[in-house]
């Protein structure tokens, strides 16, 4: 679907420019659905991944917690 702009009478480029980017900002989570969407994920996988970046972010908390203990 095409992301359309019209200008209105005190618009100027710039302005134009930013109403684009707006549009377009709020077109990307459906974009990012769609990519999601298209390869099915069973329930499993999904908590699997979602349990493997809870660790990941921990480790790396750990991590900068070691640091400021030894600096």
């Amino acid at each position: 679907m095409p992301i359309i702009v019209k200008a209105s009478k005190g618009d100027d480029n710039h302005g134009l420019i930013k109403k684009f980017k707006k549009a377009s900002q709020s077109h990307d989570d459906v974009v990012t659905q769609v990519r999601d969407r298209r390869y099915h994920k069973p329930p499993a996988l999904l908590r699997k991944e979602a349990k493997k970046e809870l660790e990941r972010k921990l480790k790396a908390e750990r991590r900068i917690q070691r640091r400021r203990q030894q600096g």
